[in-house]
């Protein structure tokens, strides 16, 4: 029976098996140019991997917002299509949203409502931001109940070719 390990820091030299893993998950480059801008921009602030018994099955990036100052971003986020549906993601993005409200970092999220908020993600709470993207599908995990109106503006990586 495979399993996975506990999910960690990406180590050096981890890059080919994340690069090999978001093209599975997405099936196409688009998510490892992304990855690969946001390295060079100096833009990541972490990158969680999930390891298995068969290597790196999960893995997420959190990148540094341009505004708000010491908000981050969380994207791309990728289970190998062999390992999903089986609460992997969901626990990797679990902890990371009680990490934002236990260090009192907001993180936010454009992505699939219903999927992020099983993981700790709120919908309600990221209704009073303004964003270049769609606010229907934004989420946000964090200290506190409430959240100021901000205006968000994502690392340049997140603008296109």
């Amino acid at each position: 029976m495979k399993r996975t390990q506990f999910s960690r820091e990406m180590r050096r030299g981890e890059e080919p098996a994340v690069a090999a893993l978001l093209q599975r998950a997405f099936g196409g480059q688009d998510e490892v140019r992304l990855v690969e801008k946001l390295r060079r921009a100096g833009d990541i602030a972490g990158e969680t991997v999930l390891p298995s018994d068969d290597g790196i099955v999960g893995y997420y990036a959190l990148s540094v917002m341009r505004s708000p100052k010491r908000w981050l971003c969380l994207a791309p986020v990728a289970i190998d299509p062999d390992w999903q549906g089986q609460g992997h993601g969901r626990r990797m993005i679990g902890l990371l949203s009680e990490w934002a409200r236990m260090s009192g970092c907001y993180v936010v999220v454009l992505g699939q409502p219903g999927f992020y908020a099983r993981a700790g993600f709120s919908l309600e709470r990221a209704a009073r931001l303004s964003s270049p993207y769609p606010i229907t599908n934004t989420l946000l995990a964090g200290p506190g109940a409430d959240v100021p109106e901000q205006s968000l503006i994502y690392p340049k990586a997140f603008e296109g070719p």
